[in-house]
């Protein structure tokens, strides 16, 4: 034990030197284990470390999270150096939809504005109208002039978009199987062990949950909803690394999963020895193709343009 802590105290000390020596800011996810965040210069859910990544002045951005977030800071901030430390912490549902099945989709349901879930590869945004986060889906799409839209890859945001519509919302398939496997059964189950508990889940989350819930708000809104609430116990539907990070911000309050706590096994891929290894010899580079990220770069601009 003393010898991992020991090597555990290096690696940081050995991160925090090297990236001043590169002129590197390291990102986090909410969801990434509490020792990367510690060496993190923001901590943050995908979209607000991309818009930190490409204001802060470093040149060298070291992402940890999974593989569609270190694409869209490469999207955004095309002349700097992305490094994603564990190329294998990838998104199972940002790779539900492909580009070959959208534009299928695109086929059958001609005229629709095409709008991606900005868990979504490069190659999809590529081919998408605009991006949305879970926070800005609804007002997005309620600003567009098409009445129809085709939405990736997730089935249960679209669903939770579509409650707060009149436009007709096509949905993929696709669905986080974190969020996912937090079943209505479940927070049922919750509710009567801890009837006094607020309950704040994830659009990620199935309808019926949704439903049953006090509160639907992003990783980030799930925060802020925290510190403005007046309740001491709340029912938590998201990931297990914003749990943990609600427990270690409010000791004085308790905090319930729905069931089992999730766990993203891919964002809990990265170690720090990743990150080390990342900044020593600059792996692994995000390398996006120029169409691809021209493209995609629209599809995001259009989406900060529309959250306005």
């Amino acid at each position: 034990m003393k010898k991992k802590m020991k090597e555990k105290n290096n690696y940081i000390e050995e991160i925090l030197r090297l990236k001043k020596e590169k002129n590197a800011v390291i990102l986090a996810h909410y969801y990434q284990p509490l020792d990367i965040q510690r060496v993190a210069d923001y901590i943050g859910d995908s979209f607000d470390l991309s818009m930190r990544a490409k204001n802060d002045p470093a040149q060298t951005i070291v992402f940890c999270g999974v593989s569609f977030m270190a694409e869209t800071v490469k999207i955004l901030s095309p002349g700097k150096t992305v490094l994603n430390p564990n190329p294998h912490a990838c998104c199972p549902m940002a790779r539900m939809t492909g580009r070959s099945q959208l534009l299928e989709l695109k086929k059958q349901y001609p005229g629709a504005a095409t709008v991606c879930y900005i868990n979504t590869i490069a190659e999809v945004k590529a081919i998408c109208d605009v991006c949305v986060t879970s926070s800005t889906a609804v007002k997005i799409i309620n600003r567009l002039e098409e009445q129809t839209v085709i939405f990736v890859p997730d089935k249960n945001l679209a669903g939770y978009v579509q409650k707060n519509t009149k436009k007709k919302i096509v949905s993929a398939t696709g669905y986080c199987y974190v969020h996912n496997n937090f079943q209505e059964k479940l927070l049922t189950e919750a509710i009567q062990l801890h009837p006094d508990a607020e309950v704040i889940v994830h659009p990620e989350c199935p309808p019926g949950v949704i439903d049953r819930a006090h509160h639907v708000f992003s990783t980030s809104g799930i925060l802020q909803r925290v510190k403005e609430s007046n309740a001491k116990k709340f029912i938590i539907g998201t990931e297990q690394g914003l749990l943990l990070k609600l427990k270690e911000m409010y000791a004085d309050r308790i905090f319930y999963s729905i069931g089992p706590p999730g766990v993203c096994i891919n964002m809990k891929k990265i170690r720090l020895s990743d990150i080390y290894e990342s900044l020593i010899n600059n792996t692994y580079e995000v390398e996006i193709p120029d169409d691809i990220l021209a493209a995609a770069q629209n599809c995001l601009n259009r989406m900060i343009e529309l959250s306005k």
